[in-house]
């Protein structure tokens, strides 16, 4: 497991579009399909990370309490199943039901939309704005595993809040630490 950091891409960037499978209905979802009017959360998560497994708790409590605001959170994995089937998209649609994901659990089997993002780990997290401009990309909170800091969600409930009250979101972000994703050789 080698901790990877955020690639902090470019506040303001544009969201880019994608069109990916959604493990628990089994359909398509497209960005613009999920999107909100108000603030968009795209996360880069896998099923087997231990930072992900480390704030999916709490991540799936802020994101209930920030959904019923009209904040959007979209999940994808771009793991390489072949090389980590415990990413596949069976075991991503188990792992949603198992959390009470109440977010859509999107496949990245291309990796492209990792890579259009310039997601590098698991957890990164993405916040863009009602113009789908990125407001913030970094940590979750400041816990991680093996530190004893308390897993609360402070950055990225920090980020939502300015983005809901019309503010801009302190330009002073926390790479996010994780696993790195899984790239296909």
């Amino acid at each position: 497991m080698a901790a990877t950091p955020s690639a902090m891409k470019e506040l303001g960037t544009i969201a880019p579009d994608f069109n990916l499978y959604d493990t628990v209905s089994g359909e398509m979802k497209s960005l613009n399909q999920l999107k909100s009017e108000k603030a968009t959360v795209i996360m880069f998560i896998c099923n087997h990370c231990p930072y992900v497994i480390h704030i999916n708790k709490e991540l799936v409590k802020t994101a209930k309490e920030y959904i019923q605001k009209g904040v959007s959170f979209i999940a994808v994995s771009s793991n390489d199943v072949e090389n980590y089937p415990q990413d596949s998209p069976e075991k991503m649609k188990d792992t949603a039901l198992e959390n009470d994901y109440p977010f859509p659990y999107l496949y990245d089997e291309t990796q492209e939309t990792a890579k259009d993002y310039n997601a590098e780990c698991t957890p990164d997290i993405f916040v863009y704005n009602s113009e789908m401009k990125l407001a913030y990309r970094g940590q979750f909170d400041s816990s991680r595993p093996k530190n004893n800091e308390p897993v609360t969600g402070k950055d990225l409930r920090n980020a939502l809040d300015a983005v809901l009250g019309g503010r801009e979101v302190d330009q002073n972000q926390i790479p996010s630490i994780g696993c790195n994703i899984k790239w296909k050789k």
